[in-house]
């Protein structure tokens, strides 16, 4: 039994998610990944899989082995690459989840700008405003926009996350300039509906004090993109990130309202699992991220005129 070539079948299959996926990443028949599987679980005295004739899902024996399989490949790959790399140069993959709208305008640059540093990686980027499974999927890092619940991975700062709320001068002039967050309740709100409770807006008083603002979402959408665009049209007002409608505020498209209630504020991060030894590849470019969006972000610049603290 060649133990690294099965651990290496049984992390593509989970990669992949059936027999088949692996059997095609790997260039071998189908019936070659099952006995390397068998070997496997045989030699182990476990089962990895649950297999339906659907899916195959990891047993709890399987996904503990699975991240310690997956350190110990990723060790042993930086091992190899750190010997064979001349000068220290940079070499191999990169499997990043980045969130649809951050990921799409503002993360764009940003990789440019480390591939020049480092021509020799290659990035795989997933846009995608679900939570993925790092380790699971196999990911190296993510950029997250939240407030980070406690879990095993490692998390770095990159930048605070203001939100405005904001609407067209035509819809203001037709319907008038909201004066208190009470006054949500009569005008047409553009809502992001992969909140949990999207038909409220939480916000705080000149105070600090919290407050939960009932609004009637007249549009419910879950792309912040095509919010703020809705926004623009003059269909409502609408609650977003400063990083999603910086422009359309600068070029007088939105005009921000009631920026005398703070948004509470969130933060990017960059997250990535928690392993015995990071590779010099991963650390490179969360560090890389963290100098780059370490002060005020841009998107904020302008915008700090137009808004208070919203």
């Amino acid at each position: 039994m060649n133990r690294f070539e099965n651990m290496q079948t049984f992390v593509r299959v989970v990669d992949a998610g059936s027999i088949s996926g692996a059997a095609e990443r790997l260039g071998v028949a189908k019936s070659v990944v099952s006995r390397r599987l068998k070997e496997l679980e045989m030699h182990l005295g476990a089962a990895l899989f649950h297999r339906t004739t659907r899916k195959m899902n990891l047993t709890e024996t399987g996904r503990t082995f699975f991240q310690q399989t997956v350190r110990i490949l990723d060790d042993l790959q930086e091992a190899e690459l750190t010997a064979s790399q001349a000068h220290g140069m940079l070499k191999g993959s990169l499997r990043v989840a980045l969130p649809l709208s951050f990921g799409l305008m503002h993360m764009g640059p940003a990789i440019d700008a480390f591939l020049q540093a480092h021509p020799q990686i290659e990035f795989d980027l997933d846009f995608n405003d679900r939570q993925v499974d790092l380790v699971t999927e196999g990911f190296d890092l993510a950029i997250r926009i939240a407030n980070l619940a406690d879990s095993s991975l490692m998390a770095r700062r990159l930048a605070g996350i203001r939100a405005v709320m904001c609407a067209s001068p035509d819809y203001l002039k037709r319907n008038g300039i909201p004066q208190a967050v009470s006054d949500l309740a009569h005008h047409q709100c553009l809502a992001y509906n992969l909140l949990r409770d999207f038909n409220h807006w939480h916000v705080h008083d000149t105070n600090g004090n919290p407050v939960r603002v009932r609004i009637r979402p007249y549009l419910k959408a879950g792309n912040g993109e095509f919010l703020r665009d809705a926004a623009v049209s003059g269909l409502g007002i609408a609650l977003l990130p400063t990083f999603i409608v910086y422009r359309e505020v600068e070029q007088g498209a939105l005009v921000p309202v009631l920026t005398d209630y703070h948004c509470p504020q969130i933060a990017a991060y960059t997250v990535y699992p928690q392993t015995r030894h990071l590779s010099r590849r991963v650390r490179a470019f969360v560090d890389f991220l963290a100098e780059r969006f370490n002060k005020t972000p841009y998107w904020d610049k302008c915008l700090q005129q137009e808004i208070s603290e919203c």
